[in-house]
């Protein structure tokens, strides 16, 4: 059942429940993470530019996959809310958090990465496209390299046969943390700009020795969306 929709389907991925707190502060940040997005967001002057690529990929009734860099993830969480967006989220501590906080905020989460759980998340957002659900995935997480788009990702898209739509954002005073995804927030009362990039899909047909060369296009598509979201506030 996916929150706040009325579909009562069950569906072979998970939905989040509360975990054994391990320590205080992980307990009290899994409980004042999803308030704290809703605060940044709402006092944030939001502008939305190619939302029209959104519309499209929504409008035509198919699954798709929404990758998004792992420290860029803020701005599309508060935006795309109580959609019953299902999101892939690793099953490291800081996966924990983030599941826990999205699922406050109306997602669906499948729990597991590149470095654990892989096959069981991968069925399970295979399940959830096929089900034509939207979904999105971090596709450099759980611990990067920042910004490197990982081959799980592109595969599933591929057998998925589903656009992915890529998106990420920029602010015009940002809060820039020294992690290694280099996590991004705002100053409050600050401009924030989500851009949408062109929706695409994987060939079906590609050869295993093709599936890098694509996965580097990709990459770099990603990256040129990133350029232009920095180049909004640069000024």
């Amino acid at each position: 059942m996916i929150p706040g929709t009325g579909d009562t389907h069950f569906y072979p991925y998970t939905v989040m429940t509360e975990q054994k707190p391990h320590k205080w502060y992980f307990y009290l940040a899994t409980r004042v993470a999803w308030l704290f997005i809703l605060f940044l967001g709402k006092i944030g002057r939001i502008t939305l530019k190619n939302r029209h690529h959104w519309k499209r990929v929504v409008a035509s009734g198919e699954g798709f996959l929404a990758p998004i860099w792992h420290g860029k993830m803020l701005l599309p969480i508060y935006l795309h809310r109580n959609l019953g967006v299902v999101a892939m989220v690793s099953e490291h501590q800081d996966g924990e958090m983030i599941a826990q906080t999205v699922h406050r905020l109306g997602y669906v989460t499948v729990r597991g990465s590149s470095t654990r759980g892989g096959r069981q998340a991968f069925r399970g957002m295979m399940a959830a496209l096929r089900q034509k659900k939207i979904c999105a995935i971090l596709p450099d997480g759980p611990k990067g390299p920042c910004h490197e788009f990982k081959m799980g990702a592109l595969l599933l898209a591929m057998r998925a046969n589903c656009y992915l739509l890529p998106m990420t954002f920029a602010a015009s005073r940002p809060i820039v943390l020294k992690s290694w995804d280099r996590f991004t927030l705002w100053w409050p009362f600050s401009r924030l700009c989500l851009i949408y990039g062109e929706p695409f899909k994987v060939p079906a047909d590609l050869k295993t020795e093709e599936l890098e060369t694509f996965r580097q296009h990709v990459q770099q598509r990603l990256e040129a969306l990133e350029r232009e979201a920095d180049a909004l506030f640069s000024a």
